[in-house]
């Protein structure tokens, strides 16, 4: 792992992004070859001072296969969904560079060049996506952990980190008894050592202890044992830090009130807040550029549906920074008397929803009003989704640290959106949080430039939606 901008990567995938920016660039210049060799004009020179197009061309492309989720860590598709990916984001990339072409004709090139820089970057990246595939799960790429604990501490990594997918950055090892402990986890992999701790890292080649322990009082806590360990160059971090870099969210069975105050992050100043304005500001001003064609289309759709009478835009109430109130602002997807019994959950497959609300929810569409909400300041671009003051009195009875989701702005997108399907319920309610959490504690515009590209690919392949 490496961490970059508070958010820990794999270094497997950084080396893949990068070997993969890089390759795209060149593979602008094989293009320019191919066409120079058909035409019999190839030279140096000619090709020299290209090098401003071919950085464009490699990072559109880049951001587009980004878009398309391709360097999420937990990716769990095959060859055949990367292919389909990796299709749809070249042309989604060659789209884009056509409008840049026509936008900026200085950056213009010949299509026979276009068409063949596309297809020597198609097959390269294909290419170097299948021996990633082939490689990334070997054991011999992944971090060595060895889990403190087997008890219901411990059980909670083999609980929710079930699938190979899951656990693509590292491999457990073992799991250490602990006196005192019942232990939960597959027997198999319980360790009952006789030695010295740093002695079975040795052994077992460590590379990292996660501590899982429960009681950690001073007399049944291996303080000593431990710093033997770090000291013979052995990572050791605990359960909390471990799943917050690993699945990107905050357990909060497993924390204490004091760790949020103690814990590295939940800090944002007056620079963070500026510069996150702007880029709310600017994110907004190119996406209603980019929508309002769509966005009259679907007004349009929702008038002559409801019998030229309904109402376009739904408004409701919604909990704000520091609880205050504001009204959201969305396309009607629902009838007109779709809460005439109360405050309800949206459910899968609701008979609330009309048809036109149906699509325009399945693509996002319906969200698209609030970005005048961003303009007026009462939203984010990125934060968690705002919720109704009924839900949030109820919910903040019910699930601890609820309330801290409102020390920010809410957003249109979030990490929670990215990283959870869609849910109404208590439950659902707390695994957002937790993921909300995590936004708050480890945010920079980096995460929130993630979260739009991994946003596009939900919204691409209308997933989280109802």
């Amino acid at each position: 792992m490496v961490r970059l901008f508070k958010q820990y990567i794999p270094v497997s995938l950084v080396y893949l992004a990068l070997v993969e920016l890089v390759l795209l660039f060149f593979c602008f210049y094989g293009g320019v070859v191919f066409h120079s060799a058909i035409e019999s004009d190839f030279s140096v020179t000619s090709i020299a001072p290209l090098y401003p197009k071919a950085i464009t061309f490699a990072l559109v492309h880049f951001l587009s296969i980004g878009s398309m989720g391709l360097y999420q860590r937990r990716f769990r598709l095959g060859i055949a969904g990367i292919l389909l990916r990796l299709s749809a984001a070249f042309c989604m990339g060659a789209i884009a560079m056509s409008f840049i072409y026509y936008a900026l004709p200085t950056q213009s090139v010949e299509r026979l060049t276009q068409a063949a820089s596309f297809v020597v970057a198609f097959s390269t990246i294909t290419l170097v996506r299948v021996l990633f595939m082939k490689t990334v799960d070997q054991n011999l790429l992944k971090r060595r952990v060895l889990v403190l604990g087997a008890g219901e501490y411990a059980g909670q990594i083999q609980n929710n980190l079930r699938r190979t997918t899951d656990q693509r950055g590292f491999l457990v090892v073992g799991y250490v008894h602990v006196r005192g402990e019942h232990d939960v986890v597959n027997e198999a992999l319980i360790l009952r050592p006789e030695q010295p701790l740093v002695t079975i890292c040795s052994q077992l080649q460590i590379d990292e202890i996660v501590v899982a322990v429960g009681d950690r009082r001073r007399k049944s806590f291996p303080v000593h044992e431990l710093l033997d360990c770090k000291l013979s160059g052995v990572d050791v971090i605990d359960l909390t830090q471990f799943f917050e870099r690993e699945v990107g969210k905050i357990k909060l069975d497993i924390v204490n009130p004091s760790w949020l105050i103690f814990s590295e992050g939940f800090s944002q100043g007056e620079y963070q807040a500026f510069f996150k304005r702007a880029f709310d500001v600017l994110m907004s001003l190119l996406l209603l550029a980019v929508t309002w064609p769509a966005m009259v289309l679907v007004a349009i759709a929702i008038f002559v549906e409801s019998g030229f009478r309904g109402p376009i835009l739904f408004k409701q109430v919604r909990v704000g920074q520091h609880w205050q109130l504001f009204h959201v602002l969305k396309f009607r997807s629902m009838r007109v008397d779709a809460e005439k019994d109360g405050a309800q959950w949206a459910q899968k497959n609701d008979n609330r929803v009309t048809r036109v609300g149906s699509f325009i929810r399945k693509v996002r569409l319906d969200e698209l009003p609030q970005i005048f909400n961003v303009l007026m300041g009462d939203m984010s671009f990125v934060g968690p989704r705002p919720e109704r003051p009924e839900f949030v009195t109820e919910l903040s009875n019910q699930i601890p640290y609820y309330a801290e989701r409102h020390r920010v702005k809410p957003g249109i997108t979030g990490w929670a959106q990215v990283c959870y399907p869609y849910g109404a319920s208590e439950k659902d309610a707390l695994e957002k949080l937790q993921f909300d959490l995590y936004y708050i504690k480890n945010y920079t515009l980096f995460l929130d430039l993630v979260i739009i590209l991994q946003t596009a690919h939900e919204v691409t392949w209308g997933k989280g939606a109802r």
